[in-house]
């Protein structure tokens, strides 16, 4: 949706006085999956895709918001006690009261807002939309709020008004995007470093499974205290090691026999998906899309036999890119649903979408969604 669409909707809602208009991306991540929560690096990149929002202060102490998408509406107070009904209005209260708490002001507004981030593909629709309204409400109200902190009322807005308890990577992704370039954050020390991503001769394209499998969330619970486990057996040898990010294969064979096999396989995944990470930096700087890929394969296949959180209709997209020469894929996201991301010569793409498209509409009876994604800048006011 356009700036000059966004504003005539809200003029229709809210009257005539022109309202200012804010945008926060969805997200990729290229590779570092499940690495957030083991102290580890993460590789995201805002995309083109995302949230935009009109806002005027109205004067009052009551937030009145209009999801265009869902059309509907909802009226709430600033106070802990004015929480609204409905799902997607609670981030939005989320952001208001988050910015509260930490000092910053915030009054009454009238907003509506709009997205094209696909729900359920994995790419962070509701990180758009704290980020949209967490920049917004900063700027609006002069909070000089820093862009870290920013991020961090969207990824509580999650824990505290949503019920998920997820890591920072989203909703930093969303502040801190830049076109032509992924962001290699450290999720221990949350220092970040800008990564050239021009893959000339290259597209970046997701294809979505269009399932989830129910797993998801006690899976990702269980992976979660294997790491832990493994962590802590280690741990004992090596008082340094807090992470599993803190250790080295070696050290895990020493605790092979203090661990179950499950833990065992955990570790090993997310120590390897960690040097994966810096080599993709390093290749990444000097332009190597080729290496880029290979890792992006090795992810998968660690992703699918060692954390064990693909499914087959993602295996079979992931072999499917292979079969068409496709320079790298893997599952992207939590697993056991939702997209591929894979990077593919301009060349090959016709022909990989054409046939994946065919091959897993006749395995599974539908066919999987295509989005082509750009890495675009994080948010800001249009």
């Amino acid at each position: 949706m356009t700036k000059n669409e966004i504003i005539k909707i809200f003029q229709e809602k809210f009257g005539n006085e022109t309202p200012e208009v804010y945008a926060s991306p969805g997200r990729i991540n290229l590779i570092g999956e499940h690495t957030d929560y083991n102290g580890s690096f993460v590789f995201p990149g805002a995309i083109d895709k995302g949230m935009i929002a009109a806002i005027r202060l109205n004067g009052t102490d009551k937030v009145r918001a209009y999801a265009v998408d869902l059309k509907e509406s909802a009226e709430f107070g600033l106070n802990e006690t004015d929480a609204p009904k409905q799902n997607w209005a609670r981030y939005i209260f989320g952001v208001c009261r988050e910015t509260i708490k930490r000092g910053g002001k915030v009054g009454g507004f009238d907003t509506a807002f709009s997205g094209d981030v696909p729900l359920g593909a994995g790419m962070s629709s509701s990180a758009a939309l704290e980020s949209t309204y967490a920049f917004a409400l900063n700027e609006l109200y002069h909070n000089n709020i820093d862009k870290f902190e920013l991020a961090r009322i969207g990824q509580s807005t999650e824990h505290n008004y949503v019920g998920v308890k997820c890591g920072i990577m989203d909703q930093f992704a969303s502040v801190f995007g830049k076109a032509g370039s992924l962001i290699r954050l450290d999720t221990k020390t949350m220092e970040f470093a800008y990564f050239p991503f021009n893959p000339k001769g290259y597209k970046l394209v997701l294809l979505d499974s269009v399932v989830k499998h129910e797993l998801a969330s006690s899976a990702y619970n269980k992976r979660r205290e294997s790491c832990e486990a493994a962590a802590r057996a280690i741990s004992k040898h090596h008082s340094e090691v807090k992470f599993l990010r803190d250790a080295s294969m070696d050290m895990l064979n020493e605790a092979k026999s203090e661990i179950s096999a499950e833990d065992y396989k955990r570790a090993e995944y997310v120590i390897e998906e960690t040097q994966r990470v810096i080599d993709v930096s390093n290749a990444l700087e000097k332009g190597d899309y080729e290496t880029v890929g290979k890792k992006m394969y090795e992810t998968h296949h660690g992703m699918s036999k060692l954390y064990e959180v693909s499914c087959d209709e993602l295996d079979f997209l992931n072999d499917l890119a292979k079969k068409y020469g496709v320079t790298g894929s893997r599952v992207m996201g939590g697993g056991f649903g939702g997209c591929t991301i894979n990077l593919v010569k301009d060349g090959l793409y016709d022909q990989f979408i054409e046939g994946a498209k065919k091959e897993f509409k006749a395995k599974f009876g539908h066919e999987p969604k295509v989005y082509d994604v750009v890495i675009s800048d994080g948010s800001r006011k249009l």
